[in-house]
């Protein structure tokens, strides 16, 4: 390869790359593209989103010694790319990411960004985070709307431990608290003082014959994660039948549920949903009014 190709080069040949190795994407790139220009904006020191106003830029031989070995890395693991790099891109902002936390991907972040949950955010509003991960929702909520009180909650302690890493990252230490436990278990007992405006959850909800079927990638990520029982909603029955108790009468559940409407729908038929729309549709997350449930 010459010494002297321009960024946009380098694209193109790596895209053709990654496409010949028949990898599977979804963890903060859409395609072998997409992914690909990732790769090379972080061997430059590039956010991925800049590098496309960068095409002339020279990639030098350590750059591409760096380039070459990460997709080497990612075509012979089929592990997720930001498990390679040690870092995630969502709605801009970059987070530590490794096997500890699935990679942080959820559409509420949309949601949380575009400002479409602020009809539920009333001043100095209260926010939990169920099945934080990484701590990238929380995270997103309280940079969105620095007046909020964020509280997240996994059972995981090493994501856990990685969320705080974040935490910190973004200096929202004062902003954000964070709870080890089994959903609501982990928090205090709920008291008119101490009750949420609004809860988000980004939950295990992949049912069994899907998580059989899953690509290598994402099995490279915990299981407890993404495994949601034999029709996705086992995780999602719990936080359904105790979410009330943790709600404002005037508040709001927003799940993410994937691919699953269908059987959420045959488990919860007598409740009250709306559907949110995101990039990917408007049957992947839905909310419940805190009357409704």
């Amino acid at each position: 390869m010459n010494t002297e190709i321009t960024l946009e080069v380098s694209w193109q040949e790596l895209t053709e790359k990654l496409d010949l190795a028949g990898l599977s994407y979804g963890h903060g790139a859409i395609d072998a593209q997409s992914e690909a220009l990732w790769i090379i904006a972080t061997a430059l020191g590039f956010p991925p989103e800049d590098a496309a106003d960068a095409l002339d830029t020279p990639i030098t031989p350590d750059i591409q010694t760096k380039i070459d070995a990460w997709a080497n890395e990612r075509i012979t693991s089929r592990k997720p790319l930001a498990y390679i790099l040690g870092e995630a891109w969502l709605m801009g902002i970059p987070f530590y990411c490794d096997e500890r936390s699935i990679v942080p991907r959820s559409f509420i972040a949309e949601l949380i960004v575009d400002g479409h949950l602020e009809p539920w955010l009333p001043p100095s509003a209260k926010v939990l985070d169920l099945c934080t991960g990484n701590g990238s929702l929380a995270i997103l909520m309280a940079l969105s709307c620095p007046d909020v009180a964020v509280s997240g909650s996994d059972i995981s302690m090493q994501a856990l431990a990685l969320a705080a890493k974040n935490i910190d990252r973004h200096n929202l230490s004062e902003q954000i608290e964070v709870y080890q436990g089994d959903l609501f278990e982990s928090l205090p007992s709920p008291n008119e003082d101490n009750l949420f405006d609004l809860i988000i959850c980004n939950p295990p909800y992949v049912n069994a014959t899907s998580m059989a079927n899953l690509p290598a990638e994402y099995h490279a990520e915990p299981e407890i994660s993404l495994a949601g029982g034999a029709d996705g909603m086992d995780i999602i029955r719990k936080i359904i039948a105790n979410a009330k108790d943790y709600l404002k009468p005037e508040g709001a559940l927003v799940l993410e549920i994937g691919n699953e409407a269908k059987n959420f729908s045959d488990a919860f038929p007598e409740i009250s949903v709306t559907w949110l729309e995101v990039s990917a549709g408007d049957d992947q997350v839905l909310l419940i009014q805190a009357e409704d449930l």
